[in-house]
């Protein structure tokens, strides 16, 4: 590697350094001063504190990875043009694709370190982060309820809830089928079925049980009937976090698990899913686009650049956001939703680089 290549590469990794250094501070003090209420009120054990800022280091970092990462490209590549090294690099025959190699050897760095906190360091600490953050912070009021939940629990067993809430554990309108073969063998339906901690069962009420036998149907009613059933309330609905909180092949098999049961929330995971690979993968393309609006001097200098680009960053993740929201909440394919924002400023970034090159 050449004396310009380990010089625009220096220079690219201490510059996404510098800005992490920058703004996580920032980040954690901002958010400090939201939660310092909180936390005094619950009596927070000061090494819980400072366990939950390390994780949020790291769950920060994770969140603003795509424009930390192309503001500092834009910010180190604009005082090259500034200063005039890249039209001295240019002027010495240097090409302006073999210019863009020490930044494609910088994004593959970036890449490979994106990937392996998106696949594994990031999960780690997000079910610590979280837990720290239901308990305490928003005390479960940000696990929300949900609406029509079948599931199939075991080989034989389906269960039915028009709503569950995870914080009093009650689900509402229960149905509970137990088959053999393909013949139904009994149905439980209750109104009400809530979770007992202490005794570790469910209460029923009212409690109807139908058994079904080739010659008649027998029904049992009681008013309310404590029980044990062969699943947890939780696995109704697991925490909105659930997905981040596994690591990739953990993710993969989980995903399986909650087809398997009908989770309402599979969109939700499969976004995640395929935000593993996507954001990491968003490196090139933001790396391509920040040199190509920041390599050549313009009138406002620096700053127009880096307006320039905060613009183009906060329209990425605007978008990312969007088409994942679609998502989520529609039949919008995940995997589109997740590529689409990479695969239009994709495009965008050839157009960009073709117009630099000229």
């Amino acid at each position: 590697m050449k004396i310009l290549d380990w010089y625009i590469l220096k220079r690219y990794l201490i510059s996404f350094l510098i800005m992490l250094i920058m703004f996580v501070p920032i980040g954690i003090i901002i958010n400090l001063s939201e939660k310092i209420d909180n936390l005094t009120e619950n009596k927070v054990p000061l090494d819980e504190i400072l366990y939950f800022y390390f994780n949020f280091v790291i769950h920060f970092a994770n969140l603003l990875f795509p424009i930390l990462l192309f503001l500092s490209v834009i910010w180190f590549t604009s005082k090259l043009a500034n200063n005039s090294e890249i039209i001295a690099f240019l002027s010495s025959g240097v090409s302006f694709m073999r210019f863009l190699r020490p930044y494609f050897i910088g994004a593959t760095v970036v890449f490979f370190i994106a990937l392996s906190f998106s696949m594994y360091i990031y999960p780690n600490s997000s079910e610590d982060y979280n837990s720290f953050y239901y308990k305490y912070l928003k005390n479960n009021k940000s696990v929300r309820d949900t609406k029509d939940i079948y599931r199939q629990i075991n080989d034989n067993e389906y269960i039915y809830a028009s709503s569950y809430s995870p914080r009093n554990q009650t689900a509402y309108n229960f149905t509970l089928e137990h088959f053999e073969g393909e013949r139904m063998t009994f149905k439980i339906t209750s109104n009400q079925i809530k979770f007992n901690p202490d005794s570790l069962n469910y209460t029923l009420k009212p409690y109807i049980k139908r058994t079904i036998t080739e010659r008649e149907d027998i029904i049992t009613k009681k008013s309310a009937h404590d029980t044990i059933l062969p699943f947890e309330l939780d696995e109704l609905t697991p925490t909105i976090y659930a997905a981040e909180s596994k690591n990739y092949f953990e993710l993969l098999d989980f995903i399986e698990e909650e087809k398997r049961r009908g989770s309402p929330y599979i969109n939700l995971y499969m976004i995640d899913l395929y935000k593993r690979w996507s954001v990491p993968v968003s490196t090139f393309i933001l790396t391509i686009i920040a040199v190509a609006v920041s390599s050549f001097k313009k009138r406002g200098g620096m700053g127009i650049n880096l307006a320039i680009g905060i613009v183009i960053a906060f329209s990425y993740v605007f978008l990312d956001k969007v088409f994942g929201t679609v998502a989520e909440k529609s039949d919008f394919s995940p995997f589109i939703a997740v590529w689409l924002s990479n695969f239009i400023f994709g495009i965008l970034a050839i157009f960009l680089l073709q117009k630099a090159k000229r």
